[in-house]
């Protein structure tokens, strides 16, 4: 499991951390509760902060492989870096966890590559080519991340 995809040199501009905290909470209760949000398919990711080692949620749009996978892009809308959530999982991947459904559990962090990212990357933005134009807004290619559930 690699997580090496370089940051970008230009992108957008991402509010501060506590306007998106703030803006991200309510969409994590409802899930947490067991609902679901309009539009995409959300989870909530639960990783342990790469610098403070605190415990983080982030709710994050995903495209299910199978009953026990699902694929998510770390897009952060087109910003410059990628989202904290990223290097959370590199620098934490056992400790990934989910919540879908109202139900949490663990899972296994995997960032795809080569042939096998970029057919995955073309079906996505076929079904949600809102992801193609976050593509545009930056230089750095969008990391697209297996999650397969595990054992608790």
């Amino acid at each position: 499991m690699t997580f090496n995809t370089p940051n970008g040199t230009y992108g957008i501009s991402l509010p501060p951390a506590a306007e998106l905290h703030a803006r991200n909470e309510p969409t994590i209760a409802t899930i947490r509760e067991g609902g679901s949000t309009p539009g995409m398919q959300t989870l909530v990711l639960i990783t342990r902060g790469k610098k403070s080692g605190l415990e983080r949620e982030s709710p994050v749009a995903y495209f299910p492989l199978s009953d026990e996978s699902w694929l998510i892009l770390a897009s952060a809308g087109g910003a410059t870096k990628h989202p904290s959530w990223y290097f959370n999982l590199a620098a934490h991947p056992d400790e990934a966890r989910v919540v879908l459904a109202g139900e949490e559990f663990p899972v296994d962090a995997e960032e795809l590559h080569g042939p096998e990212r970029e057919h995955h990357w073309q079906e996505i933005t076929a079904a949600a080519p809102g992801f193609a134009e976050y593509a545009t807004r930056t230089d750095r290619t969008i990391p697209v991340i297996r999650l397969t559930g595990r054992a608790a």
